[in-house]
């Protein structure tokens, strides 16, 4: 399961941490502190998202 979850991760934080910069940046954010902090919370925020599917498509 932890190769299934690692695939996903793969998948899932870079959609995350993309749709998180395009919201930082449609708030009017443009500078490079705020781009980092939203790709980084997108890809902590996968790390349990990701496993989460991978346990469900497992079972």
């Amino acid at each position: 399961m932890f190769r299934l979850a690692s695939l996903l991760f793969s998948l899932i934080s870079t959609s995350l941490a993309g749709s998180f910069v395009i919201a930082v940046l449609v708030a009017g954010f443009g500078t490079l502190t705020p781009i980092l902090i939203a790709a980084a919370a997108g890809f902590l925020t996968a790390v349990p998202i990701s496993w989460l599917v991978a346990r469900q498509l497992y079972n």
